[in-house]
């Protein structure tokens, strides 16, 4: 996708639609991403195999949720950058967004 300096045909629209909708996609996979390594962990600790592996797991997953807040907190910023929101900022925590 290129750079567009005006709003020919409604390419910035265009735009808006397609950022909103990448925002949406990797919301859903930084979500369900450490969700998914709870669930590997808790069949690992079900079946006794490796405990401290389960553990390890459950700090990852943890880790990866915080990890993905930060991300989409600068991705929705930018977004709203590009969008000509000037007064985009990041001093609100938007992270709440994300967390389920």
């Amino acid at each position: 996708m290129g750079f567009f300096v005006g709003d020919e045909g409604g390419t910035m629209e265009q735009e808006d639609n397609v950022l909103d909708q990448l925002l949406h996609e990797i919301t859903g996979l930084l979500v369900e991403y450490p969700k998914a390594i709870e669930r590997r962990a808790a069949v690992i600790q079900a079946t006794g195999k490796d405990p401290e592996l389960a553990e390890k797991l459950v700090k990852a997953a943890d880790t990866m949720r915080d990890s993905g807040n930060l991300y989409l907190t600068w991705a929705k910023h930018y977004a709203a950058l590009a969008e000509g929101n000037t007064d985009a900022s990041s001093d609100e925590d938007e992270t709440e967004d994300f967390d389920v």
